[in-house]
């Protein structure tokens, strides 16, 4: 899905297909069920957030069609990183959350900041933090310290 809104004072393009997937939850494993809910949280390559939720006619996502009529929908829903977080903490397993934000230990009191990268870099980051089980924020942490 691809959708074009307005966030924080910020025109963005959500999509999908480009963006990259940090976790999927899923109420249900029947899509036919009128109360099945999917969401998935993405993180665009400019360090967006957003939540692609969808469901029956007997979801939050469901959608009035008519006088007593209801369909299911889906949406792109913008989010801020606390956000994002809340989601991740409530829908997704340790292991999901520490690959989508690192971990929270290492993490505390420590400034976010969102950067871009070409592949070619993130792929050498990954490759590093698997080398050597350092998170990415720890590996340009090091690279940076005063020596």
């Amino acid at each position: 899905m691809k959708k074009v809104l307005t966030f924080e004072g910020r025109r963005r393009v959500y999509d999908t297909a480009t963006a990259k997937l940090l976790g999927e939850w899923r109420n249900r494993d029947n899509p036919r069920d009128f109360s099945y809910c999917y969401e998935a949280l993405y993180v665009t390559k400019s360090g967006a957030y957003f939540l692609h939720g969808e469901g029956g006619p007997m979801s939050k996502y469901s959608r009035q069609t008519g006088s007593n009529n209801w369909s299911g929908d889906e949406v792109i829903i913008p989010m801020t990183l606390a956000e994002a977080q809340k989601w991740a903490e409530k829908h997704l397993d340790g292991e999901e959350y520490i690959a989508a934000f690192g971990d929270p230990e290492e993490t505390d009191g420590v400034e976010a900041l969102k950067i871009s990268l070409q592949p070619s870099t993130i792929k050498k980051l990954e490759r590093l933090r698997s080398e050597t089980g350092k998170s990415i924020s720890q590996l340009i942490e090091e690279a940076f310290a005063d020596k």
